[in-house]
């Protein structure tokens, strides 16, 4: 990561510096679906609109839709004979999860499978 946000607890930084994974079904934005928007734990730079988000029913919260420019794509050899594409924070690097091709077709067709601890929520606020 190019700059590490000092007040991660050691569980984001496993996720976000060490490219970890946090046990399916356990994060804070699995299945909440409130109005805003999502931003990357490390830098706060917006990620994702809630209106992108779905209930995959994988354990992490899943998007079919990032913010134009905010993600860049890694191939991910990491596990033999699974090859993945790496979705990391275009503004500061963190790791935040993966991209699959099996998303809602009748959207863009993909699944932003994002790691909970690896985003903050700023509410829509109401005028």
């Amino acid at each position: 990561m190019k700059k590490i946000n000092e007040n991660l607890t050691d569980q984001e930084l496993f996720v976000l510096k060490d490219k970890g994974t946090e046990r399916p079904f356990t994060g804070k934005f699995d299945s909440f679906f409130e109005n805003g928007s999502y931003h990357c734990k490390n830098c706060s730079a917006k990620l994702f609109e809630s209106d992108t988000k779905f209930d995959a029913g994988c354990g992490w919260p899943s998007f079919f839709q990032a913010i134009d420019g905010a993600i860049k794509y890694e191939d991910d050899h990491s596990i033999a004979g699974r090859p993945r594409v790496e979705i990391i924070c275009a503004n500061c690097d963190a790791h935040l999860g993966h991209v699959f091709e099996d998303g809602p077709k009748e959207t863009t067709g993909l699944r932003y499978c994002v790691n909970s601890v690896s985003l903050d929520f700023e509410a829509e606020k109401n005028n």
